[in-house]
């Protein structure tokens, strides 16, 4: 079996999409308050900063700063994964195991990108909070509770209105366009 290697840096800031197994499963927004005590049970633990984040049903996207010297992200993950997991154990919710004894509630990989500059930052936050419209759990960005969408209009990083108007802003996000994948195939 070929061994999954991800790309770590010290003090770096990530972009990540971790996914529930089941993709049908709304556990995430269900279970929000048990996933907040995860995340901050693993800050805890290791810090480490949220720029910035949205929780969906089954999957969520979060941009991460680790502190200087810091690149462990996955010890980070586990942690979050393995808290929510026992929390909804103690609230005896059913889950199921897999042939390794393992509960199936979470994909056992998620994507993880180093962020390269302030522009891949600025498309990824706007990814971020543009997520919930893009899967239809809203029409603007600000009517979805739990994203850090909040946190930017208050501070007035963002005005209200941001991303209602879908063609004032770059749909491309994160991801990037056939054009820019052709032109440069190696950079994700």
């Amino acid at each position: 079996m070929v061994q999954y290697r991800r790309f770590r840096v010290a003090g770096g800031c990530y972009f990540f999409t971790v996914n529930l197994r089941n993709r049908r499963s709304d556990f995430l927004v269900r279970y929000v308050h048990e996933l907040r005590q995860s995340f901050l049970y693993a800050k805890s633990k290791n810090d480490f900063r949220i720029d910035a984040m949205v929780v969906l049903p089954n999957h969520l996207h979060a941009i991460w700063t680790l502190p200087e010297g810091d690149d462990n992200y996955p010890l980070r993950w586990r942690s979050i994964k393995s808290h929510f997991t026992r929390a909804l154990k103690q609230k005896n919710i059913s889950l199921t195991r897999d042939h390794r004894g393992e509960y199936i509630l979470w994909q056992r990989r998620y994507w993880e990108h180093v962020i390269r500059d302030e522009k891949d930052f600025e498309h990824h936050v706007n990814y971020i909070h543009y997520n919930p419209v893009k899967h239809g759990y809203v029409k603007h960005p600000i009517e979805w509770p739990h994203s850090s969408i909040h946190r930017f209009t208050k501070t007035g990083l963002l005005p209200l209105t941001w991303g209602n108007n879908v063609n004032e802003i770059n749909q491309t996000y994160g991801e990037r366009s056939p054009d820019e994948v052709q032109r440069n195939p190696g950079i994700f």
